[in-house]
């Protein structure tokens, strides 16, 4: 048994039930993705109906995160990426966006869902410079610890650390702050922290409360939606960049790009100070 068999021994143990939705698969689902299963996909059908604006918010907060990358790859200069909660790969993985605009750079994807890792290590083969980790974010030592890290990244040198669309998973008992807090302190200053996270619904909270009851019985997965304030707080003593924490459709949006009405979601990217 190699060194990466250890580090996910303890995630690897379980079979995949195909009769139990996931997230990640119900995300890959809801972007036009391929890798799900029909619990999956009846998951995904029944919130999408529930919260009509629901898809367009997905489809929205993934094409924030490709302009996210685009900028780091590109402007920023940064040349590692820390995926994590990555999920199931779809449209606009992070390694192909980033590496279109320069093929240098490394990419490092980590989630706790098998089949996404799976298919990620299967996608990634002949990739140079990019890596799938089985890991639980929640626990940033058995991530940072992973030998593929060490092998990847190079974490005195600046990374990008993507949390898109993840936090809102991570109860307050589970401390998401801190967690956040972690991989901040773990990289070097000059790196990035992007993130992405649901907010509650104002004009809709019944049908909001009634789609997402049915989404944490189907995945047995928490599912918190915390106000931009909330979340603007983990980010203190960061340089938060232009245009600061907002709804992901207007961060940075593509010239003349339509707009639609999403569930709000909020993005934002701050940078971890030189000194």
């Amino acid at each position: 048994m190699d060194a990466i068999e250890v580090a996910e021994l303890a995630l690897s143990l379980p079979d995949v039930d195909p009769s139990q939705p996931s997230p990640a698969r119900i995300y890959d689902f809801w972007l036009g993705g391929s890798q799900n299963f029909e619990a999956d996909r009846e998951a995904g059908r029944r919130a999408a109906t529930a919260m009509p604006t629901l898809v367009a918010a997905i489809r929205a907060n993934r094409a924030f995160l490709g302009r996210v990358v685009r900028h780091l790859a590109g402007p920023a200069g940064i040349t590692q990426f820390l995926d994590l909660g990555s999920g199931v790969p779809t449209v606009g993985n992070v390694h192909e966006v980033a590496m279109a605009v320069n093929p240098d750079v490394k990419v490092l994807y980590v989630d706790i869902d098998q089949v996404a890792i799976a298919h990620a290590r299967h996608l990634l083969k002949d990739v140079d410079g990019a890596e799938a980790v089985l890991a639980d974010l929640r626990r940033p030592e058995s991530v940072l610890e992973h030998p593929l890290v060490g092998r990847t990244l190079d974490l005195s040198r600046p990374v990008a650390v993507l949390m898109n669309a993840v936090l809102h998973f991570i109860p307050d008992e589970e401390d998401p702050a801190g967690i956040l807090r972690s991989y901040i302190g773990a990289v070097a200053p000059g790196s990035y922290l992007a993130l992405s996270h649901a907010a509650p619904d104002l004009a809709h909270p019944g049908e909001q409360a009634e789609m997402l009851d049915d989404y944490r019985r189907s995945t047995k997965v928490p599912f918190i939606n915390r106000e931009p304030q909330e979340i603007a707080a983990w980010l203190t003593g960061l340089e938060i960049e232009d245009p600061g924490l907002v709804t992901v459709d207007q961060w940075q949006p593509e010239p003349n790009s339509n707009e639609v009405s999403i569930l709000r979601t909020y993005g934002v990217l701050a940078r971890i100070p030189e000194s």
